[in-house]
């Protein structure tokens, strides 16, 4: 799989396509900068999974 950037609002979002499921990932930490505009995206976003694994039923996926 290649990375394709794009941008959101003045930010680059990395993402890539997968050609046999036709779906597009995108990188969450990218995301999670471009809409919060917080310069430490990587502690936003382990501080949120930290917060949804004490959710009943809410769970994250690591797929890289």
């Amino acid at each position: 799989m290649k990375i394709l950037p794009t941008d959101f609002d003045g930010q680059a979002i990395r993402r890539v396509y997968d050609e046999s499921t036709e779906t597009w990932w995108f990188s969450v930490i990218d995301m999670v900068q471009a809409l919060t505009h917080t310069t430490y995206a990587n502690r936003h976003w382990s501080d949120l999974k930290r917060k949804l694994a004490q959710d009943v039923g809410s769970e994250t996926v690591n797929t890289f």
